[in-house]
């Protein structure tokens, strides 16, 4: 079919779902992402030529471009239509580039959203490449690779081959090992609790010891909890105090990217890659039956929360409409810019807020359907009235030592009818009611309850909390955050235990190398200032030559500095406690690129490798003879297999317990579900209380 205007954006996806909207005269195809960028195999910048950089196509993508070419010349007119980010726009002038396009004409096409209006409506108004944001990626990348370039094979000399250093990520690593020494550090503090069950007309309430005459009081031991207990006589309780307030909550921004990649996690439990990749089908469209394929959300990069008029006032008409005018704010213009955001574009939002999760669910899978949900639930909630709720704190005295009960009550739902935030723990807010009280009554203890504790050390870094913190101190964009975790991982400097950072002895390395020898890679004013430094280039401030200038001058000095002062480091093999079954000699643990593993210390004589499992004390329920050992898939997921493997073929992906069903004799196995652990059977219907 003969066409006139060619359009390329970056996947095949998104150009099968515009070519339906722009009919028979565009032919749209993909570019499959980037298809020039720096030569892996060298630095690919000429430092003595004022930073220039030496692209080459990348490896793979030449039918890509033999054919962007053909189709080019055949074309009227081009249009470059990649995602509307700095990247997209490098993408653009890529492609310019090699099809040999005017870099004044006319034909960069952006657009937020994926449906038939806002595509039309952005071919309407094509404008023509912005180079100040090609210039802005432009020093990102050259920055890169010259960090990286320069750092990693100092590292490969001194420590070992497949390291790496990055801006981004050498500030991530040493994010996560600083709170690792906050928690060698900490001591734990003793601290005691006391809690009473009070009785009120048959209803119960809980409140928890205030104080002693009028002062507040922390319990640090038994002998002072003894001191507070034996001031009490029998178990009746006056009423001296209540407060009655009324308080409201109100709801959270529109997602932004890293708050979305929070949010998820915490909610859903996504990683955040998983996040990105959901949210990327969602923008690039859906299939939704008669209606075609339709981009659900608006673009999922994005540092802003505000909203735009169309979405605020189709927000307005269907909360009024669904809920009632009283939960509808209306519309009202609220400037929402992030300190340090770009702000290029809106906050993630359903493209229209009409299409209700229930009215997609039947085309879509169940994370996209989970993300959606997420995403749609948060816009129509920021466009809620406030939640209201009723507070009640009840003081309780017997020979001046306090209790306090506090209650609440919503006595206005608001935005909490649609959406409740998770916080940093994912609980969400209850009602706790008390009964009807009267101050100078009286209330009987039911019972107390003495309760020690300790103080916990900090918590390590998940993938939401460490987003978070980078984002707080202006280190990276929404767009680094998910390579930059992969990254860290991918080197073995961290690995995930239990959905939390720990960084390994590898990491500890590099990071001390990289402190001690560039500081300033690992400072997160100086990388913060650079992020600000990299957005005054595309608002046309700054130019990129002068800025990447202003780094790299004293960064060289740096790197000679580090290639004469950095000892080499030998990682020491440790002794595994056994020797090796084929040739004797003794079997060492190594580090390699996915972590520890055993080797023969004869090697390269003997090559004889094996993994090293963790054993969970149970018999194997197929063969009764293995033991099941912890394993990792090629995902890095853990599953459970027999030792005797391949011999014995047993897995799963729950833990088993050693004990077989009471009701089918199959074998029982542990599942982490929200709240605690289950124990269920792995054939039958068969289950066990929550284990907290």
């Amino acid at each position: 079919m003969a066409y006139k205007y060619l359009v390329i954006v970056e996947s095949p996806a998104k150009a099968k779902t515009i070519e339906k909207y722009l009919g028979r005269n565009y032919k749209v195809v993909a570019s499959v992402g980037h298809i020039r960028d720096l030569p892996k195999s060298k630095m690919g910048v000429d430092i003595e030529n004022n930073y220039e950089p030496h692209y080459i196509s990348i490896r793979g993508k030449g039918p890509v471009i033999k054919e962007l070419k053909k189709l080019a010349k055949k074309a009227q007119k081009v249009y470059l239509a990649s995602d509307p980010d700095r990247e997209g726009e490098a993408i653009a002038w890529h492609l310019a580039h090699l099809l040999d396009l005017d870099l004044e004409d006319k034909n960069r096409v952006v657009f937020n959203e994926i449906t038939k209006e806002a595509v039309k409506a952005a071919f309407k108004e094509p404008r023509s490449i912005n180079l100040d944001l090609v210039d802005a990626q432009q020093a990102r990348r050259i920055l890169d690779r010259l960090v990286g370039y320069s750092i990693s094979p100092i590292l490969w000399k001194k420590v070992k081959k497949g390291l790496s250093a990055g801006r981004v990520q050498s500030i991530a690593l040493k994010i996560i090992l600083e709170r690792e020494e906050e928690i060698r550090q900490f001591e734990p503090e003793e601290y005691w609790s006391i809690a009473a069950n009070f009785l009120k007309k048959r209803k119960k309430f809980k409140a928890s010891f205030y104080g002693v005459d009028g002062k507040k009081t922390k319990l640090a031991t038994a002998e002072e909890v003894k001191a507070v207990t034996d001031r009490l006589e029998g178990d009746a309780y006056t009423i001296t105090k209540i407060t009655k307030k009324e308080r409201k909550r109100n709801p959270a921004k529109p997602f932004t990217t890293s708050s979305l990649q929070q949010e998820a996690a915490r909610k859903l439990n996504f990683r955040t890659r998983k996040t990105m990749m959901v949210a990327q089908q969602l923008y690039e469209g859906i299939a939704l039956g008669k209606q075609g394929t339709v981009g659900l959300i608006t673009y999922m990069r994005t540092d802003s929360t505000r909203l735009s008029n169309t979405a605020k006032n189709e927000a307005a008409s269907f909360i009024e409409e669904t809920y009632g005018a009283e939960y509808a704010i209306g519309f009202k213009e609220t400037s929402s810019k992030e300190k340090g955001a770009q702000d290029a574009h809106e906050a993630i939002r359903p493209s229209s807020i009409l299409r209700t999760p229930e009215s997609v669910k039947q085309y879509l899978d169940k994370d996209q359907f989970k993300l959606y949900n997420l995403i749609w639930s948060r816009v129509v909630a920021s466009q809620m009235t406030s939640a209201v709720l009723d507070t009640m704190r009840v003081n309780l005295e017997q020979n001046g030592v306090m209790f306090v009960a506090n209650g609440s009550k919503i006595k206005f739902p608001g935005f909490m009818k649609v959406y409740i935030e998770g916080n940093d723990e994912g609980k969400e807010e209850k009602e706790n009611i008390l009964p009807e009280l009267d101050e100078g009554e009286e209330v009987k203890a039911v019972d107390l309850e003495r309760k020690q504790h300790f103080t916990q050390p900090p918590a390590r870094f998940s993938e939401a909390t460490l987003i978070k913190t980078l984002e707080e101190n202006g280190v990276g964009r929404p767009s680094t955050y998910a390579p930059t975790l992969e990254t860290i991982q991918r080197r073995y400097y961290v690995k995930l235990v239990s959905k939390r950072f720990e960084p390994t002895e590898l990491g500890e390395i590099v990071n001390g190398l990289i402190v001690e020898f560039f500081p300033r890679i690992v400072d997160i004013n100086f990388t913060a200032q650079m992020e600000e430094d990299l957005d005054k280039i595309a608002e046309h401030e700054e130019q990129w030559k002068e800025v990447v200038d202003r780094f790299y001058k004293p960064f060289a000095i740096e790197l000679d500095s580090a290639e004469e002062n950095m000892e080499k480091i030998q990682i020491k093999d440790e002794p595994a406690g056994f020797d090796c079954e084929e040739c004797g000699h003794e079997m060492v643990i190594k580090l390699g690129r996915y972590g520890k593993f055993y080797a023969c210390s004869n090697f390269p004589d003997c090559r004889n490798t094996k993994a090293i499992v963790k054993e969970i004390g149970v018999k194997c329920p197929t063969c009764k003879k293995g033991e099941v050992i912890e394993r990792k898939s090629k995902k890095n997921r853990l599953f459970y297999g027999c030792s005797d493997y391949p011999e014995c073929e047993f897995t799963s992906w729950d833990k088993p317990i050693g004990r077989d069903c009471p009701k089918c004799s199959h074998y029982l196995v542990e599942k982490k579900i929200k709240g605690g652990k289950q124990v269920l059977c792995s054939d039958c219907d068969y289950k066990e209380d929550i284990q907290k």
